[in-house]
């Protein structure tokens, strides 16, 4: 494959699937990447960039796509760079470059899970709350 391309990053948001007329789904989501440098007073500075992602294969989008992934998942992509042009309303021609994960040719590798949202630290908090603290050391009842 001449066009490849990977990328390890973060989505900016959880996936968008719809559903095509011909019963077909296509997945489209953003990912960040970062890289560091120093600038010249010495400081870290960090560079994100923005990649918009396409996935155009049904399964991939069933097993992977909708089961694992959502806004902050970290993930590591291959596939194919492709720009595309529109034009708008107004008659004015855009360019958008994306990945684009096809059948055979793209793959999805889950990393790290995800940075956790405020729901899930609400929810960690529920069940620790919730949860019954036991003060009574019972070894006698161990199963082994």
């Amino acid at each position: 494959m001449n066009n490849k391309v990977q990328l390890i990053g973060r989505l900016g948001q959880d996936p968008e699937v719809r559903h095509l007329s011909n019963g077909s789904k296509v997945a489209n989501f953003s990912v960040a990447t970062s890289d560091f440098y120093k600038n010249k007073q010495g400081e870290r500075v960090e560079d994100t960039q923005w990649h918009n992602v396409v996935v155009w294969d049904d399964k991939l989008i069933e097993n992977v796509v909708e089961k694992f992934m959502s806004k902050g998942s970290q993930v590591g992509l291959t596939g194919k760079l492709k720009t595309r042009s529109y034009e708008t309303n107004s008659g004015e021609k855009k360019y958008v470059t994306e990945v684009v994960l096809e059948r055979f040719s793209g793959e999805i590798l889950l990393l790290g899970g995800r940075e956790p949202s405020q729901r899930d630290t609400d929810i960690q908090n529920f069940e620790e709350r919730k949860a019954p603290v036991s003060t009574e050391e019972d070894s006698d009842d161990l199963p082994f």
